[in-house]
């Protein structure tokens, strides 16, 4: 990357950092249980909801417990069921017609990170119906309240429920749209390991470590607050203790309340504190090709860790003390590379492989041009890279037919 660029991002990511005080960050209320959910709606004056979901969770029967109580309760209960893995533009303003032709007056997302990106990609067109997801792009252009949005997570990874970003694809295009802006925050989150219950084992693994990039991208970042540094290690010191047990045991409830609390707390990490190389990638081939993002995560992270080299040594030190791999006594390098370590014999015991993904090598260039493009200048990375760096984490996964 050349100097004068390399000079413009690291001056723009100082000036977010010098700002973040003054900006509206806030932590969705937590409400125990759908029962809570009931007095909430109605101390509101909400008789008509929009539910967001996908139909997989649905078909599951995770949603018909909400269902009932919302219809035994006197609260009609609109179902938008088909968002898909990586919601698309079309999720989104089908989800928005379905609101507007029921006269809905909130919004409940119950599901993984796509259903509740969806939902809030739907109450930022509700109230900016001039204004295109496309033109929403970046940072700080929705400017608006929301309709009452409440977050239900199913998988214990994403963090969505605390954040204020959404991820939303352009199907004809591939392209992905982050959206980034204070509104998009949920006003309330339910942590309920219930719903967790069900999650294969698979899922449990790659969206436990798509909480673990979280927390470790938030860390290793230049923007950091005493309040994001806590929760990132405290969010790495649960998932190392509970994710194995999730994995082996999906009955054992008590790992995944712990994971959730991760989750949640790593998602509030990463909202103040920015993400990385790692999600940028991930992005590109998730908008390409649907790979899942917490899979692309998953598989990425130990990658860029290692290509960051010395420059993130030292606080992946602190994150493999806080995961109990090491103690102060060994060096930052050392105690860098045992958290690495750990990250792939995660990978390899939770069976994610990097074949798991396949990248066609002509579709290499425009993958990383997205790339970059996403991520700098906005994300506060430990090391610069160009457009043609990133090149070297999509050659990982070219196909022989590529």
């Amino acid at each position: 990357m050349f100097i004068a660029k390399k000079i413009y991002c690291r001056i723009y990511q100082k000036a977010f950092r010098l700002v973040i005080p003054l900006l509206p960050y806030r932590k969705p209320k937590e409400v125990e249980g759908f029962d809570a959910l009931i007095p909430l709606l109605k101390e509101k004056g909400i008789c008509s909801v929009l539910l967001v979901t996908d139909r997989g969770i649905r078909k599951a029967g995770l949603t018909g417990p909400l269902e009932k109580l919302l219809a035994e309760s006197g609260i009609r209960c609109t179902v938008y069921d088909d968002t898909v893995a990586n919601p698309t533009t079309r999720n989104v303003e089908e989800a928005r017609e379905r609101y507007l032709s029921e006269e809905c007056q909130a919004i409940i997302a119950l599901g993984g990170g796509s259903s509740i990106d969806c939902a809030k990609a739907c109450g930022a067109r509700i109230v900016k119906p001039k204004q295109s997801l496309a033109q929403m792009e970046g940072i700080l252009k929705v400017r608006k309240k929301l309709p009452p949005l409440i977050a239900i997570p199913t998988t214990a990874g994403t963090g969505s429920e605390t954040t204020l970003a959404a991820v939303i694809t352009d199907p004809k295009t591939h392209h992905k749209y982050p959206i980034n802006d204070f509104p998009l925050i949920p006003r309330y989150a339910v942590l309920d390991p219930e719903v967790t219950r069900t999650l294969p084992p698979g899922l449990t693994a790659s969206t436990g470590m798509d909480a673990l990039t979280h927390a470790v991208e938030a860390f290793i970042g230049r923007s950091t607050t005493r309040q994001t540094r806590e929760d990132a290690l405290t969010a790495v010191s649960l998932i190392f203790e509970n994710l194995y047990t999730a994995y082996h045991d999906g009955n054992n409830m008590e790992a995944r309340r712990n994971m959730l609390e991760a989750a949640y707390l790593a998602g509030s990490a990463f909202t103040v504190s920015y993400v990385g190389y790692v999600h940028a990638v991930a992005h590109s081939l998730g908008g390409r090709y649907g790979t899942p993002h917490g899979l692309a995560n998953a598989i990425l992270l130990p990658y860029v860790l290692e290509a960051y080299g010395p420059s993130a040594h030292k606080k992946l030190h602190q994150l493999a003390i806080a995961a109990g791999l090491c103690s102060n006594q060994v060096s930052h390098q050392e105690g860098a590379e045992r958290f690495i370590q750990a990250i792939k014999d995660m990978k390899q015991e939770f069976h994610l492989e990097d074949s798991s993904i396949q990248v066609a090598k002509k579709d290499i260039p425009r993958l990383a041009y997205f790339a970059a493009r996403e991520a700098n200048p906005l994300y506060p990375v430990p090391k610069l890279m160009s457009r043609r760096e990133l090149e070297q984490f999509y050659r990982i996964f070219v196909s022989e037919k590529g």
